[in-house]
């Protein structure tokens, strides 16, 4: 097999699956001598556990401006919403757009724009279906306000799922981060959102899949109107 052909299979892994693969390959092993056939079960979860905690490299737009997803899913929320009342960012709403996590996707999650970390707050909470709207109140989260090269703010919010039990936040207040940079990822499926600037429109659709430090959510240059889209 070829090197090119054993990236697409082998993944680099977060520091944070080494917490469990190890425990599910153990756990396979003891299936295994119990009954053939749960050992296969146990297998295939070993192998869904490692595709979990991937970590992979992302080729991340470097235009000024740019506004990229901070993790892989689908969008599921598209709307004006005030953020979280711990990040002091007012009673105004922002515009609000989510990307749901399924436990398939890769939960790495990376910065959308370049800027300086300001606040991250932390709430404790419920652990509701990510995709639903009351999720953003009701839920376990970690919101973090990044102020950005034009002064302005934008946040973006780890929200914990109804599997979810942890959220990892890698980086400490007063951080400076490039476009794409990982700052922390949530185990086992969850949503993230991002909370725009006043006058920047999203250049996604609702449903559209999103690739974490590489789709472009917004540019805060563009006057453009917000985009419509069909599935097909």
């Amino acid at each position: 097999m070829s090197a090119s052909m054993m990236s697409t299979v082998i993944k680099p892994i977060h520091r944070e699956g080494w917490r469990f693969i190890p425990i599910f390959a153990a756990v396979t092993v003891v299936l295994f001598i119990i009954w053939q056939p749960l050992g296969w079960i146990g297998l295939g979860l070993t192998i869904w556990c490692y595709y979990f905690f991937r970590d992979p490299k992302r080729v991340t737009p470097t235009r000024e401006g740019l506004i990229i997803s901070p993790a892989d899913g689908v969008i599921s929320l598209l709307e004006p919403a005030v953020p979280p009342t711990e990040l002091g960012l007012g009673p105004e709403p922002m515009m609000r757009v989510s990307v749901f996590m399924n436990v398939f996707n890769c939960h790495v999650n990376r910065l959308p724009i370049e800027g300086q970390i300001t606040k991250i707050a932390y709430r404790p909470g419920k652990f509701l279906n990510a995709s639903l709207d009351k999720a953003s109140v009701d839920n376990e989260r970690n919101a973090l306000v990044v102020r950005m090269n034009d002064g302005r703010d934008l946040a973006v919010v780890q929200i914990a799922g109804l599997v979810a039990r942890r959220i990892v936040c890698e980086v400490p207040e007063g951080a400076r981060l490039q476009t794409g940079e990982r700052f922390g990822m949530i185990r086992f499926g969850s949503r993230l959102d991002v909370y725009l600037p006043e006058g920047v429109e999203p250049l996604v659709c609702l449903g559209q899949t999103m690739v974490a430090g590489e789709t472009v959510l917004a540019d805060i240059h563009a006057v453009e109107t917000p985009r419509l889209g069909r599935e097909r």
